[in-house]
């Protein structure tokens, strides 16, 4: 980030989630956050005055700009509504996405493209548009796809957005590249995390329980653990860091096999 005073975060699905979780780790960091979206929210990401770093900003809620991030005019105009607002854009950070269930056998081709489109294509078409503005500014810049292990392993009932994120990782290692050094581009890869959305997965608290336990950490991951990552990745102390994948997920899967073995069956229908 070239202006660590306060610098500029874009953070797509910056609302809810685990997006707002990243908002509300750098706003208390200090930086100046925007976050996208369709809607906005009846309350931004915000940090309590008396819990945030004192730097030159003065914000302490994060600055909405609407915007469909799956069309690429919507992309280019987000952009330069950013640089408008704020005069530069330091890091962007592409969080949107996900995915309901859906049966790989008869999920509908106008879905599946929805999805990928979602997961895939609109964070390389932002990225695009962010790299345009950033390459004219001074200093180095950042952008942090958020992936999933969805993306390294079979992803059952959700190929489709597993196979997108497969793609947003291979991405990073290309854009990685070509863009150094003016801006690092890493990713996330993000094991389970609890959000408002957890039950369309894991079922009800019992079944989110039970899920947490096949996680060594024992429990799924919070929205904040995902921030503190992409504030690392994005900080002069991730300066060399560039074409990662880090894994945040705390410690993995407990392998079925295990469980065999030992007779646990219900760990392996967790």
């Amino acid at each position: 980030m070239s202006d660590p005073d306060s610098p500029t975060i874009l953070i797509t699905g910056g609302t809810r989630g685990v997006g707002k979780g990243i908002a509300q780790t750098f706003l208390q960091s200090g930086a100046t956050v925007i976050v996208c979206g369709r809607e906005k929210p009846n309350k931004l990401p915000c940090w309590p005055d008396d819990s945030r770093i004192a730097t030159k900003s003065d914000l302490n809620e994060a600055i909405f700009i609407s915007a469909d991030i799956r069309d690429p005019d919507e992309c280019k105009r987000l952009i330069k509504e950013v640089i408008k607002a704020t005069g530069r854009l330091d890091v962007l950070i592409n969080n949107a996405g996900g995915s309901p269930p859906a049966d790989a056998a008869t999920a509908s081709p106008r879905f599946s493209e929805a999805i990928i489109r979602l997961n895939l294509i609109a964070p390389l078409n932002l990225a695009q548009q962010a790299y345009q503005a950033m390459a004219k500014q001074d200093g180095e810049c950042s952008i942090i796809n958020i992936a999933s292990v969805s993306g390294i392993r079979p992803s059952p009932g959700t190929s489709a957005y597993g196979a997108a994120k497969a793609g947003l990782i291979s991405l990073t290692q290309s854009l990685a590249v070509e863009w150094a050094p003016k801006v690092r581009v890493n990713c996330i890869i993000a094991g389970p995390i609890k959000t408002e959305q957890s039950a369309l997965h894991y079922g009800d608290e019992a079944g989110i329980s039970r899920v947490a336990k096949t996680i060594p950490q024992g429990r799924l991951g919070e929205p904040q653990d995902i921030g503190s990552a992409c504030l690392f990745l994005a900080s002069s102390a991730a300066q060399w860091i560039n074409g990662t994948k880090l894994e945040i997920h705390g410690g993995g899967e407990r392998p079925a096999f295990l469980n065999a073995a030992n007779g646990n069956q219900d760990q392996i229908r967790s």
